[in-house]
């Protein structure tokens, strides 16, 4: 391993990549300013105009959503797992056919591991542009994203049409669907039907982690925030772990899974064979399987990591066991 190859594994939060275009709400008012971004893997975009930043298929992808206050992302759902932490601002999710059904205010540093199978959306309540990073189950990230009918009526009023092939068609720029394309059905109400409502009550609890629960859990070693021994028990085909400066010393790790490594707080100091670099919030660092690293805080202050490994579990619906 040389140093230029960990390197090019190393995406910066200043060169990403938007794309304004992503999904079919692209041009409906209060979504139409957001911005989504593919850090590793394919993501669920259904642009062409989608920025890849690392193509690398390890099991689930990396992604983050940017967007100015009072943006909302409609309401969609998905077959494998959507696990977003809040980089900057403050979020509001929701969920539900109509997207009542139940809501939580996630603020900074916090993580929400969101049921498979629900209509789920978000939106930007701070008062600055907000990120918030995401982990999507499976390499084809589930095969897309499944939109509540009301968001593809919504679209067409407004000029962008999704294919059945899962490609956008935007008549604003004189874009039309093939000869043998059809439009993307909507969702029947009998399929509806299967779709829970599931109460915030169920939702919470299970599902969602507090970033200064997770600071001092993580005190004096990793806390496993997402598998099926940790804090949300889950099995999506990756697990997550949170540390903090008191919970990982100066050592080489060695992993035979795929290992991300997402900073939260702080600066670290990335250090493997042959070379080095600082990693800081909102970069994404790429480990290949067999590949030693150590990880430790460069400066002193306040310092969280979120580490996302691959698992040989199957991407699929959230695990209930």
């Amino acid at each position: 391993m040389t140093a230029s190859s960990i390197t090019d594994r190393i995406v910066r939060y200043g060169d990403l990549q938007p794309c304004k275009t992503a999904f079919i709400d692209a041009h409906t008012p209060g979504s139409d300013q957001k911005e989504n971004f593919t850090i590793i893997g394919g993501g669920v975009s259904e642009s062409p105009d989608q920025h890849v930043h690392l193509s690398d298929k390890i099991g689930f992808n990396i992604g983050a959503a940017g967007q100015p206050p009072k943006c909302r992302n409609s309401l969609h759902t998905h077959t494998t797992a959507e696990v977003f932490f809040v980089l900057k601002g403050r979020w509001r999710f929701f969920w539900g056919r109509y997207g009542t059904a139940g809501e939580f205010v996630a603020e900074e540093g916090d993580i929400f591991n969101i049921p498979t199978g629900i209509f789920r959306g978000f939106e930007n309540i701070g008062t600055d542009y907000g990120m918030i990073m995401a982990v999507l189950g499976g390499d084809d990230a589930g095969g897309g994203v499944t939109w509540a009918p009301q968001v593809i009526e919504d679209a067409q009023a407004h000029g962008l049409i999704l294919g059945e092939n899962g490609v956008l068609y935007d008549s604003k720029k004189g874009d039309s669907l093939p000869h043998n394309v059809n439009p993307m059905p909507l969702l029947t109400e009998e399929q509806l039907k299967d779709i829970p409502e599931v109460p915030a009550e169920d939702v919470i609890p299970g599902y969602v982690a507090r970033y200064w629960d997770l600071m001092a859990l993580a005190s004096k070693k990793p806390a496993k925030v997402i598998g099926p021994d940790a804090l949300l028990k889950d099995r999506p085909g990756f697990e997550i772990d949170f540390l903090t400066r008191g919970s990982i010393d100066d050592e080489m790790i060695t992993s035979d899974q795929h290992t991300v490594l997402m900073p939260m707080r702080g600066h670290w100091k990335l250090r493997w064979d042959g070379g080095e670099s600082v990693i800081n919030p909102g970069d994404t660092s790429l480990i290949n399987p067999g590949e030693s690293y150590a990880l430790t805080p460069s400066m002193t202050g306040e310092s969280s990591l979120y580490r996302i490994t691959s698992t040989e579990d199957p991407a699929g619906a959230t695990w209930l066991g």
